[in-house]
């Protein structure tokens, strides 16, 4: 950038003026630009900042996460205690969100039940980023006869209702966490290959890959090295879209009797119980999971399209 004069600064005064090169009078010589540089990875949490929809679904996230560790000890009562004459009282200071049809504090089964649900779609998500990205980099890397059969799986197993391959995995595995996340992960992760598949066979024809090629770099460490890197702000955007896919999904599960099983707790198992109960007035016992559910998808939600904007290098300045 050229030296500026000081009238030349006094006609541009939307210009900040750190951008200017101060001008020594007395020998004419430029001074150090004083603008400081900074990473890609800074300018994608500088813009992230500026969303405010986007940090608002941040803090929520971050919220959910601690009063799932210790929201439970707020409360004195316990998960699994079951108290007759306590059954469907209302909320209250005793029992902050009320309590369900067997005496059962909501507040407590509600945090625990936010452990199982996240743990549920961060673990759904993180199968989904190892499976995805590796075979989806392959893939996308070899392409060819290669690339056209492995492409071939994928579409046989996006073809799959998830649900058939829940309930078959019921009878081989029994019911249970562990069923849930492999019955998430057995389809889930296709759609992470398609997308990494498709960025890598852009990046491939980019010259520093190709001059990597050209010294001899190992396949693997092209991927880990020049292709992966640049395809990280796609695939965490999906990540964050996965999360809240896979908590719906277990919590939809949870609900129709194919999910956690008593006496664990989940979103979708206090839905479930709580549905007969609205029919009789006491709203609470369903409306605080449901409730929760609709929150963390808005704030996964709206954090993804935050980061999509942010991690957009075109829209860096």
């Amino acid at each position: 950038m050229g030296a500026l004069k000081q009238e030349d600064q006094q006609i541009s005064p939307n210009i900040p003026t750190e951008w200017f090169v101060p001008i020594n009078k007395k020998n004419g010589e430029a001074e150090a630009v004083v603008r400081p540089s900074i990473s890609y990875w800074q300018d994608v949490w500088r813009r992230l900042l500026k969303n405010k929809l986007a940090m608002f679904g941040l803090i929520i996230f971050i919220l959910l996460i601690i009063m799932a560790i210790i929201g439970p000890m707020f409360s004195p009562q316990n998960v699994t205690k079951v108290t007759l004459k306590d059954q469907n009282l209302a909320p209250s200071s005793t029992h902050w969100f009320g309590t369900d049809n067997l005496g059962r504090d909501v507040f407590t089964r509600t945090w625990y039940g936010a452990r199982i649900s996240l743990f549920v779609g961060v673990m759904a998500a993180l199968i989904d980023f190892i499976i995805g990205v590796i075979y989806g980099g392959i893939a996308g890397y070899k392409g060819g006869k290669v690339d056209h059969y492995m492409m071939r799986v994928v579409e046989v197993l996006y073809g799959l209702p998830y649900l058939l391959v829940v309930i078959l995995l019921m009878v081989v595995m029994g019911p249970g966490l562990k069923t849930i996340i492999v019955a998430l992960s057995v389809t889930g992760w296709v759609g992470m290959a398609r997308i990494v598949r498709g960025q890598v066979l852009q990046i491939k024809n980019y010259e520093y890959v190709l001059a990597s090629k050209t010294f001899g770099t190992k396949t693997a460490r092209i991927i880990r090295k020049n292709l992966l890197p640049n395809t990280m702000g796609t695939i965490i955007v999906q990540m964050t879209l996965t999360v809240p896919s896979a908590i719906f999904a277990e919590a939809f599960l949870s609900f129709i009797g194919l999910g956690i099983q008593a006496p664990f707790a989940s979103w979708g198992v206090m839905a479930n119980d709580g549905l007969p109960a609205i029919l009789s007035g006491h709203w609470w016992t369903l409306f605080f999971p449901a409730f929760f559910i609709s929150l963390t998808m808005f704030a996964f939600n709206v954090l993804g399209d935050g980061l999509q904007d942010a991690l957009d290098p075109k829209l860096r300045r």
